[in-house]
């Protein structure tokens, strides 16, 4: 079997709370290769992690991470209440830092890679995160994700960065293919007519989210050199068989 990179989603969200220092110990200490993460500058221009803009859906409380200072973030707590309960109560939403100490910490010999999704769709949300990994000497270790072709642009042209970005359709802003080092299918897509076309574009696959190990095989049978999932115990076990 060819390398297969086996990426944690939003550190591993299937059983701990997403994008939290937890859920990313956790996944790192199963042994994925890497973890995916969502970036935002909050309104004082920290980079902090979050999936979605608006803190309620994992924190129950309705404002946007880019309206709020870094102090007023940290007191928010991403536990996931509606998927978790009370079982995870006392998270922080944590900094881009904290994930790059995390890192170091649980991973010193260099070869931990991350999937870093620029969310936060500004010039500057890049230039903060390039330069907090390049601090850190991880910036060679990173693929970049977005959904937005000119913030893909921006990296390939300012940075050289190792980008992977989505099929056209799913993309804002879209400024071709040219600037894509890899492409990000979702698994409903992969299993869909529209897969050969993807495919024929020669670049390589990274597949979104695998978390049984029938959908794990199936990542593989397709040729992906990533596989990205929110609950990595199928996918290590089947790749790296723990």
């Amino acid at each position: 079997m060819a390398m297969i990179y086996c990426e944690g989603h939003r550190g591993c969200k299937k059983l701990y709370p997403e994008n939290t220092l937890l859920s990313y110990r956790k996944a790192i200490e199963m042994g994925v290769d890497a973890v995916e993460f969502d970036v935002w500058l909050s309104a004082d221009g920290v980079p902090v992690i979050m999936h979605d803009e608006n803190a309620y859906r994992t924190c129950g409380v309705d404002r946007k991470l880019t309206e709020m200072t870094y102090d007023e973030i940290r007191k928010l707590d991403p536990c996931c209440a509606s998927e978790f309960g009370d079982r995870f109560r006392g998270q922080h939403v944590p900094t881009l830092r904290e994930i790059l100490e995390l890192v170091n910490e649980l991973r010193p010999d260099g070869t931990f890679r991350l999937g870093v999704e620029i969310k936060h769709y500004t010039e500057q949300t890049v230039d903060v995160t390039v330069a907090l990994l390049k601090e850190y000497g991880i910036f060679e270790r990173c693929w970049f994700y977005a959904f937005n072709g000119r913030i893909i642009r921006y990296l390939k042209t300012e940075y050289n960065a190792r980008t992977m970005a989505y099929p056209d359709f799913l993309m804002q802003e879209f400024d071709g293919y040219d600037c894509y080092d890899e492409l990000g299918i979702r698994l409903s897509i992969a299993k869909s007519e529209l897969m050969p076309f993807y495919k024929s574009k020669g670049l390589p696959i990274h597949i979104y989210c695998a978390d049984t190990e029938e959908d794990v095989r199936f990542c593989i049978e397709q040729g992906a050199m990533l596989i990205t999932a929110n609950d990595p115990r199928p996918l290590l076990k089947i790749v790296k068989g723990i």
